[in-house]
C-alpha cells in the first residue's frame, strides 16, 4: 500500500528549500527563483516568505548571515543546512504522494 500523506501542507517550506539546494540566496532572489522556476505560476508573497524564513532558521534547518549585494546594499544571505536538506527530502516525497493522491480524485468518475 502506498504511503499516505496527511499533511497538505508545507509546499512553501519545499519551495524555499529546493531553492537554496540550488544555492545560497537572499529572500528577493528566492521569491525570483520561484516565479521564474515556476514560469510565472507560483509567487511568494514577502509577508509569507520572511516568516517562514525566521521559523525555518530557528529550526536550522536554513542558516542565514549578513552580506553586502552587487549594488551594495546589506542583504541576509540564506543557505540551507544538512537537517534542511533532510527536510527537502522528506518535504518532496510527502509531496510527490499528495500530488499521486489529488491526480487519482481527479480521474475518479
Amino acid at each position: 500500500m502506498p504511503k499516505r500523506a496527511d499533511n497538505l501542507q508545507g509546499s512553501l517550506d519545499l519551495l524555499i528549500l529546493k531553492t537554496l539546494d540550488h544555492s545560497p540566496n537572499h529572500g528577493f532572489g528566492i521569491t525570483s527563483h520561484v516565479k521564474n522556476a515556476s514560469e510565472g505560476l507560483l509567487k511568494i508573497e514577502e509577508g509569507s516568505l520572511y516568516p517562514a524564513l525566521h521559523r525555518m532558521e530557528r529550526e536550522k534547518l536554513i542558516a542565514g548571515s549578513w552580506s553586502t549585494t552587487d549594488s551594495g546594499r546589506k542583504a541576509r544571505l540564506y543557505s540551507i543546512t544538512p537537517a534542511g536538506k533532510k527536510r527537502l527530502g522528506e518535504a518532496r516525497d510527502n509531496w510527490k504522494t499528495v500530488a499521486r493522491g489529488v491526480k487519482k480524485v481527479l480521474k475518479f468518475n
